[in-house]
Order: C-alpha cells, then structure tokens, then sequence
C-alpha cells in the first residue's frame, strides 16, 4: 500500500532568483559565443539555456488546508503540504488534493431494521483526507468511495437496532441518536481508514418508518402512549386512596369497616382514573339497604 511521506521541495523565491540570473547569463553567453563564432560552446550554452527555461515550470503554489502529491514519471515521490510557493522537478507531475473538512449528506435510504420493519433513514458525514497517498493512489475516487462506503454502513448499523425500544435499557434509532452516531462513526472509520480518509463526525440527519407501515406504527405508538399514561394515573391514584384512608384513619374522622372501605376505595378510583368528570350520586340509604 502507498504511504505518504513528505517530498523536500525548495523554496520558490530563492529558487525563482537563481534560475532568473543563471537564464539571463546564459542567454549572454549564447550570443557572445556565436557572435565570436564559438559553435561548441554557443550549443552547450544553448543548450543549457533551455534547459533552465525548463526548470522554470517547475514552481508551485501551495495554497492553505491543500497539498500536492508529486509523481515522476509514474513513481511516487512524496507530498508537498507546507503552503507556500516552491519548486520542485519540472518533469513531477503535481496532483492537488483538498485537505478542508468537507460535509456529505447521504439519501434516505429504505432499510429494515433490527424487528424487520422498513424505515427511512439518513445521515451527514464530516470528513477529511489525512493521507494523500492512500486518496490518490489506493482507490479510483476517494470522493465516490466516501458517498458509496458512507450509504453502506449506515445500512448495516440501521439493521442492527430498532426504531422504538421495546425492552428497558435497549437501545434504539429513535432514544438513542448518540449512541447510534456513535456506531456510525466507528464503522465509517474502519472502513475509510484504507483511502486516508478521515471520520470528524457521523450523525442521524432523517429517521422515519416508511409509508406502507408508518400509519400502523402510529397507532402502535399512540397505544403505548395511552398505556403509559393511564398506568402513571392508576399509579397516583392507588397512592392517593392509600392516603386518604390513612389520614381518615388517623385522625378518627369515621370508622370504617372492610365492606365500606372496598366500596369507598371503588368510588375514589373510579373518580380519579375516569377520562370525564364525575357525576355525583346522593345515596339517601346505606350500603347495607
């Protein structure tokens, strides 16, 4: 596998200084020698000239948050990521690459979760090349690989939880946003890692049943809902009737026997767990007529 390593280019203005006063001289010594018909000395010169207005092409602008990979001749000689103006082996070629953070919002993807029910799901991705080496050269686009790899493990990590916890402490896509990113972000990692890429941040940016069920799981929802809700009510309820018999108790206020408690106990949670209000009924009798 190719690994980065740094290339020792030279400075660009002091590089620019000397090749600018090594052309102007040789362009001198070209003409003084065929004026004084030198032909030998006029070709080595000649030729020499040209190749300083060669190495001329050999400056390069390295601009903030990028770096270029120099190649020659096919070969892999190192990057360049100090910015800067340098110089370098005119014949290299200087492949830019952006080292800034860039964003990537994957699509809604349709995948089953962990109970098998379709949901729709979506990610963004924060991510950055840290080897340039491993980006250019061990896949074809790093750029394509990151959307394809990124679509890929947001499939597998979607399967392995549910939508809604159905258990107590179990994790899920919809309670658990931070665990789940989590996940995300260790499996984009180990899988980009191989094109030098860098994982910043991974998190949910869209989660939803899919149409043909979410009118179902609705229901479903609002039915634990009720359940829930109802049982904090019998909850408070039971302890306000235990309450209320316990201050009637203490205080003597009227004694009550087991038959006149199961109904007064009756009354109470009716009153307090109905969904109206309660309608009051005077008994001109008693429990026992």
């Amino acid at each position: 596998m190719y690994r980065e390593r740094p290339y020792p280019a030279l400075n660009g203005i002091l590089m620019a200084v000397i090749l600018v006063v090594v052309t102007l001289g040789l362009g001198a010594l070209v003409q003084r020698s065929f004026a004084s018909a030198e032909f030998v000395r006029g070709g080595v010169a000649s030729l020499l000239f040209v190749l300083t207005l060669i190495g001329l092409s050999g400056f390069f602008i390295i601009h903030p948050n990028e770096a270029k990979a120099l190649v020659l001749f096919g070969t892999y000689k190192g990057t360049v990521k100090q910015d800067g103006f340098w110089w370098a082996n005119p014949f290299m070629t200087k492949q830019a690459i952006s080292l800034r953070v860039r964003n990537f919002e994957t699509a809604k993807l349709k995948v089953n979760d962990n109970h098998a029910n379709p949901i729709e799901i979506g990610a963004i991705v924060v991510w950055k090349v840290v080897e340039t080496a491993e980006a250019l050269f061990e896949v074809d686009d790093y750029q394509r690989y990151v959307a394809v790899q990124s679509e890929s493990a947001l499939r597998a990590v979607a399967s392995h939880y549910p939508y809604d916890a159905h258990v107590a402490g179990e994790i899920s896509l919809s309670t658990h946003m931070d665990e789940v990113s989590q996940a995300l972000e260790a499996a984009l990692a180990d899988r980009l890692k191989k094109a030098g890429v860098e994982v910043v941040e991974a998190r949910i940016s869209h989660l939803a049943y899919a149409q043909e069920i979410a009118a179902a799981m609705l229901q479903r929802q609002q039915a634990s809902a009720i359940i829930a809700a109802r049982q904090k009510i019998v909850e408070g309820a039971v302890g306000m009737v235990e309450t209320a018999l316990e201050m009637l108790s203490a205080k003597q206020v009227v004694q009550l026997d087991e038959e006149r408690k199961a109904a007064m106990v009756s009354n109470l949670l009716v009153v307090l767990c109905s969904e109206r209000s309660a309608q009051p009924v005077v008994n001109s009798g008693s429990l026992y007529t």
